[in-house]
């Protein structure tokens, strides 16, 4: 077990590491006056910078999130109960007695602090509303209790495939087994290994990853028989069975909790970061395209004006690092390692482009743009050569800056959660070192992480 707390360790450290730097990125945003001077970018990515904030409390706080969701009737709230030992969330015989997220503490083996989360039923009515609110619960567990009742539905396979999108480990619970005879309830067990898994084509569920339950069993009528030869019958409700899902989830807190919580707050960050990406290019979007044409024409006219070979490569070069530097400085985005080798391997292209072009002149022109210009005074043809090629280094130029541009937008985008300590570095780099037997396993198969 030491293994794998040392491992947690490292996990939530490397966790923190991650907020923290992202923090303090965009604290540094604040300070130097990028969003005090644009308060409606300010506004747009309040909610995230919150976000972020927050995730980094909850990280430091070592609770544990676990939500339990389900259709009606399944018995979700019951399932809870029974882990409490105490009913403190409503059951009843009707449809959508929980009617909306609450939450409650747990404290198993007395040592690590869980909160469980009931919540409604996902076939309600106000569907889209409770799929919303499923959503946002999934988004904050660290753990997701999935409850079926019996043989899985289309409708439950639905919403557990989209609860399966939201990137978070997953038990799936077959309550009620009270009411099969053992026959069917191991049929039902072997179809929800697979069907559980979410894909045809995942391997079955692990023991961990599927519990038989029953929560709330229902009363049973017996027959009684008295000393004096009196028959009577009298209902008794069954003992509650638990135990196995409690078990399941202490192994797993001890296992892997803290990776558990490592992982979601990193899942956390980087959609925050994402969306404060995404609004900011969004938000910029005219201003960076003025920029981008902007260095199209310019590029363009100095490439093909400039009659010194090759030099026109270095200068080209040049257009499209201050090209690339202007939009960082627009954006205000953090420009990592990960933008800065993607974006070089299109500078690349573009120099490769300006090179091909200025040996294919040379080729098909029999000289190069240099010689027209030199020896265009005793030959007034060379001059027509030289604008030829000219033209044709310009265009490919311009198409360069314009194709640097647009990658520099994207990766801008998409690559401030990368980098050293970047949100998708450390939860490839967690996910990578999971264990076969862990819960978390499932989420690299997944994610396709090797």
């Amino acid at each position: 077990m030491s293994v794998y707390r040392n491992l947690q360790e490292t996990h939530l450290n490397r966790a923190r590491a991650s907020l923290r730097q992202a923090l303090s990125w965009y604290g540094y945003l604040r300070k130097s006056g990028h969003l005090s001077s644009n308060p409606e970018l300010a506004g747009l990515v309040k909610p995230e910078l919150e976000a972020l904030s927050s995730t980094l409390s909850k990280l430091d706080s070592n609770v544990i999130k676990i939500a339990a969701f389900g259709l009606v009737s399944r018995g979700k709230s019951a399932v809870l109960n029974a882990l409490l030992g105490d009913k403190i969330l409503q059951t009843g015989p009707l449809n959508g007695v929980t009617q909306w997220p609450r939450s409650v503490r747990w404290q198993p083996g007395g040592k690590v602090l869980v909160e469980l989360i009931d919540t409604p039923g996902l076939d309600e009515i106000e569907g889209e509303s409770r799929s919303l609110m499923a959503r946002e619960v999934a988004r904050q567990a660290d753990l997701i209790l999935f409850v079926v009742s019996g043989d899985i539905t289309r409708t439950e396979y639905q919403a557990l495939l989209e609860l399966r999108q939201s990137q978070k480990p997953l038990i799936l619970v077959f309550n009620k087994i009270d009411l099969y005879p053992d026959v069917d309830q191991a049929a039902i067990y072997e179809n929800l290994q697979q069907l559980g898994a979410g894909n045809i084509q995942a391997k079955p569920l692990l023991p961990d990853e599927i519990v038989m339950v029953a929560a709330e069993p229902a009363p049973m009528e017996v027959r009684v028989e008295w000393p004096d030869n009196r028959v009577s019958y009298e209902w008794e409700t069954p003992p509650i069975e638990i135990d196995e899902l409690q078990q399941t989830i202490l192994n797993i807190l001890n296992r892997e909790g803290r990776s558990l919580l490592a992982l979601n707050a990193l899942i956390q960050a980087r959609d925050a970061e994402e969306a404060i990406a995404q609004k900011t290019i969004d938000l910029r979007e005219r201003e960076a395209e003025d920029i981008i044409w902007q260095f199209t024409k310019y590029k363009a006219l100095a490439v093909g004006l400039n009659p010194i070979a090759f030099l026109d490569i270095l200068g080209g070069t040049v257009a499209d690092l201050a090209l690339i530097r202007s939009l960082a400085r627009l954006y205000g985005l953090p420009m990592t390692s990960y933008e800065a080798s993607k974006i070089l391997k299109t500078i690349l292209l573009s120099c490769g482009g300006l090179l091909l072009g200025e040996l294919g002149s040379s080729f098909l022109l029999g000289l190069g743009k240099s010689t027209a210009a030199l020896t265009s005074g005793e030959n007034p043809t060379n001059i027509t050569a030289f604008a030829g090629s000219a033209i044709a280094q310009a265009g490919i130029a311009g198409y360069g800056a314009y194709s640097v541009g647009k990658a520099t937008q994207v990766y801008l985008e998409k690559g401030s959660t990368w980098g050293q300590l970047g949100a998708s570095t450390v939860i490839q780099e967690i996910l990578s070192q999971v264990d076969q037997n862990t819960i978390l396993y499932r989420l690299q198969q997944e994610l396709g992480i090797k």
